[in-house]
């Protein structure tokens, strides 16, 4: 798999409702650099939350939009 939003979709529909994945998980399942699909993984999730698919959050606490770390979950998940 090499589309970050498929990725993104794919992990989280992999694990429990109310878990979340990091976005170097992302960035590992698709490109052996995974430092370098960080910025393609960035924007795919930017798509995503505006999309109403994921939901942000750093910590257990809700983000509006990506600043600095954070963790992608379901929308709806707390």
């Amino acid at each position: 798999m090499t589309d970050p939003r498929a990725a993104v979709l794919s992990l989280l529909a992999r694990r429990t409702p109310d878990a979340t994945i990091c976005p170097s998980e992302v960035a590992r399942a698709i490109a052996p650099d995974w430092r370098g699909a960080m910025p393609a993984v960035h924007t795919a999730v930017d798509g995503l939350v505006r999309d109403g698919l994921v939901r942000l959050s750093w910590k257990g606490r809700p983000l509006s939009t990506r600043s600095g770390p954070y963790r992608i979950g379901r929308p709806g998940d707390v």
